[in-house]
């Protein structure tokens, strides 16, 4: 696993940021790059479940091993969803289950926030990665920014 990071400046109180992350309507928007039609559905809740599909309801299902909102989400991966049913047992899953996606914000001032993502990731998927979090974050500075 290769450890990625990915920051960005955006023009907005910390708990807006947040909030643009996390809400289903804009979560769609920024997480576009990664795959059409990108959802996060969670119960926001340590040690609960958390799942991010694509539009066919296909995907990762995760948990949060750390949440200080505004500040710090760590969703560490288990495995995939594919039509319905959750694999966290085979040895394709088991290369990279515990995988982490970490998300640090940091007021730099009240109306500047620091928007930081630490991810593992295999090499055959850094590409996608760095694409999807680059044109993302910039979809969501640009969304913060407007509003």
């Amino acid at each position: 696993m290769e450890t990625l990071n990915y920051e960005i400046q955006i023009n907005a109180p910390i708990q807006k940021v947040w909030d643009l992350l996390w809400s289903p309507e804009s979560y769609s928007l920024w997480t576009q790059f990664f795959a059409s039609g990108s959802m996060m559905k969670s119960d926001w809740k340590i040690g609960g479940k958390t799942y991010f599909t694509n539009e066919e309801g296909e995907g990762m299902v995760s948990t949060i091993k750390s949440l200080n909102e505004p500040f710090e989400v760590i969703f560490s991966h288990l495995g995939l969803v594919k039509n319905g049913v959750e694999d966290t047992e085979t040895k394709e899953v088991k290369e990279w289950s515990g995988a982490e996606e970490k998300y640090f914000l940091r007021a730099i001032d009240e109306n500047i926030t620091e928007l930081r993502a630490i991810v593992h990731s295999d090499g055959a998927h850094k590409v996608e990665m760095t694409k999807g979090f680059n044109r993302g974050f910039e979809l969501l500075k640009n969304l913060a920014e407007k509003i």
